[in-house]
């Protein structure tokens, strides 16, 4: 009868209903209620905030989803009944902006669900100002929400989290714009890092720490240092309240290593440091944290010719160095490594006196002379006027080669400058100062042609004296072109009829070899009266000259 009787009233039971039942069993995952049907029903513990707070035999309300499962068991659920009780205290209590307290029930499919006495739904973006990458963190914690959106149709709240951060970050930012000021240090959190530098969230307002300003030392990126997440002490440096702007400082929180940097590294002073970074122009060497010297490329060897720094250093050599000078304003130190060893240049004078004969290698050539190695790192240099006694040399090439051994005299030295001349007509006699010995007016001789040019030709001597012969002293009759009745490399015979020891010229004549004394002396008279312009030295027409 008594079974009969419950199964009466449970049959009178509606879906849909809020039905009271009586607490039979606490179990680890469930709790087991008798609600007056002919089978117990089961509420998973997680629909309780405490399970630990209930007792065997305490009657509590649950909403009836179903009747019966397949397997004839009632379907309740004390959540729903909760939700379904408290929907119209919080439609009477909530509207739109309203802030609740909640607890994060569960992750779906575009953010959490949130337990404000009803489910209300927190989408992932109105979490948190940075949309968070793992939701199950939240998953339990209880917070406070702003109420975004009430569809009562659907009975649907939309609440968020976010608003209410960004609202309590303004108010922050408000205080901290009013009470910081530049010399305060403040503790802040790395929000983001970029290529030039790093935002700081000072609790509430976000500065700039510019990577200048994060070490004393170089560093190529702020992920050097810093990483997103770290907390660290910074500096204010600026404080822009009209543009909410701050500039942070983290180096300034430490000492400056430039400061006494005269009495850590006095000039003159041999010092020892690392190679950090390579430029063409030289290597900058860390001394200390901070601190960091310029070795010109100039001042890494006294006799190597170095053309970038790379051809004795690279990153991370241990080296010495000699302090040069220090510019402290400017933060800059200038070493040099050559000065570690003495200076070659110091000695040159006595291994190279002036007047002595010396030997060595044409290493280079430039239009005004040629240099040569007299030792690794000391050359001297020949200029095109101490090539040749008797003839004008344009360019160095006319009378060396690069590679050529040459002998030459030390003409002058002069160490400051680094510099040496050399001579190699100095290696012989001026065959000028004895001409009147090799040659009078009226002597035959013998040459060969070397050069040919539109108004003469001149005639290779011995002693290595140049003759010319004007166009008009080749022939009786009238020339237009030389090349038509001379060739390079001919051997002529003619006669010399004019000598000027002054301008180091000397004209000769093929028609007149075999003139009389008379016929002769007439030529001559003519010849000296046509004019300086006629007796042109080869200096003057030998950029006219064709072979």
């Amino acid at each position: 009868m008594e079974e009969l009787l419950a199964q009466s009233q449970f049959e009178s039971l509606q879906e849909g209903q809020i039905i009271k039942g009586i607490i039979n069993e606490i179990r680890e995952n469930e709790v087991v209620l008798d609600i007056g049907g002919k089978a117990e029903g089961i509420v998973p513990a997680y629909e309780f905030l405490d399970v630990g707070e209930l007792q065997i035999g305490e009657e509590i309300e649950v909403f009836l989803e179903r009747l019966e499962d397949r397997d004839g068991n009632p379907v309740i659920s004390y959540d729903k009944a909760q939700q379904k009780k408290n929907w119209e205290n919080i439609l009477s209590k909530c509207e739109e902006g309203t802030i609740v307290s909640g607890r994060v029930k569960t992750k779906v499919k575009g953010g959490l669900v949130v337990n404000i006495g009803v489910d209300a739904f927190l989408p992932a973006s109105q979490i948190d100002i940075q949309p968070p990458k793992n939701l199950d963190q939240y998953v339990g914690q209880t917070y406070d929400f702003k109420v975004l959106k009430i569809n009562t149709e659907r009975r649907n709240i939309v609440v968020s989290r976010r608003e209410l951060i960004e609202e309590q970050r303004q108010e922050k930012r408000r205080t901290l714009l009013e009470e910081i000021k530049p010399g305060d240090v403040r503790r802040g959190a790395v929000k983001n890092i970029t290529d030039y530098g790093a935002f700081i969230d000072l609790d509430g307002l976000d500065g700039l720490l510019h990577i200048t300003d994060m070490s004393w030392g170089r560093i190529s990126h702020p992920s050097e240092m810093l990483k997103v997440g770290e907390e660290i002490d910074v500096m204010i440096i600026e404080v822009d309240r009209d543009r909410e702007r701050v500039s942070l400082g983290l180096k300034q929180t430490t000492t400056n290593p430039w400061e006494g940097i005269e009495s850590r590294y006095p000039v003159n002073a041999r010092v020892r440091g690392k190679v950090v970074n390579l430029v063409p122009y030289g290597a900058f060497v860390e001394l200390e944290e901070g601190v960091e010297g310029l070795v010109h490329v100039t001042e890494l060897s006294w006799v190597k010719r170095i053309n970038k720094p790379s051809e004795m250093l690279k990153v991370g050599d241990e080296i010495e160095a000699v302090v040069l000078g220090i510019q402290k304003d400017d933060q800059k130190i200038s070493l040099s490594v050559r000065q570690l060893d003495p200076n070659p240049w110091d000695m040159v004078r006595h291994n190279y006196p002036v007047g002595a004969r010396v030997r060595g290698k044409v290493r280079n050539l430039t239009s005004y002379g040629a240099f040569i190695e007299l030792e690794e790192g000391i050359d001297g240099m020949v200029h095109v006027s101490d090539m040749s006694w008797t003839r004008k040399v344009n360019h160095p090439s006319e009378a060396v080669k690069k590679g050529d051994e040459i002998d030459a005299i030390v003409l002058d030295v002069d160490p400051s400058q680094q510099r040496i001349s050399l001579g190699m007509k100095q290696l012989m006699s001026d065959p000028w100062d004895e001409i009147d010995t090799h040659y009078k007016i009226g002597d035959v001789v013998k040459g060969k042609v070397n050069k040919i040019t539109s108004y003469g030709a001149f005639i290779e001597l011995k002693e290595g004296i140049d003759g010319l012969v004007h166009i008009s002293q080749i022939s009786e009759e009238r020339i237009e072109k030389i090349k038509d009745v001379l060739k390079v490399d001919e051997e002529i015979t003619a006669r010399v009829i004019k000598i000027d020891r002054d301008e180091r010229r000397i004209g000769l004549s093929i028609k007149a070899a075999n003139y009389s004394e008379d016929q002769l002396a007439a030529e001559s008279a003519a010849f000296d009266s046509m004019g300086g312009d006629e007796l042109t030295s080869l200096g003057d027409i030998l950029d006219e000259a064709t072979r």
